[in-house]
């Protein structure tokens, strides 16, 4: 078995997704300006959709538009879990995947 080796920005990325609190959420944007790349986003989204942890709780990042954006373990999953959480789910239509 293989350990995998985070980058610097995954484990900045990951630092702040794992202190979300349960039915809270963070845009991707929002959580590139806490580690310091706020133009970085898209790279947060790629950092997160690589996240294997369950510890990260990946599903907490949303878009600045409030759209739901995507999710390694299926939308329909993140969805659940944010509904779990008491996360009001609004906009997740119109996400096309």
């Amino acid at each position: 078995m293989s350990v995998r080796h985070l980058t610097k920005f995954q484990e900045k990325v990951f630092e702040v997704v794992k202190k979300i609190p349960k039915g809270k959420t963070l845009s991707y944007k929002e959580v590139a300006k806490l580690i310091g790349f706020p133009r970085a986003w898209r790279a947060v989204g790629n950092a997160l959709n690589k996240n294997k942890n369950p510890k990260v709780p990946c599903h907490r990042i949303i878009r600045s538009d409030g759209n739901i954006g995507g999710y390694n373990n299926g939308v329909k999953k993140k969805i659940r879990l944010l509904k779990k959480e008491g996360v009001e789910v609004l906009n997740f239509k119109n996400y096309k995947r």
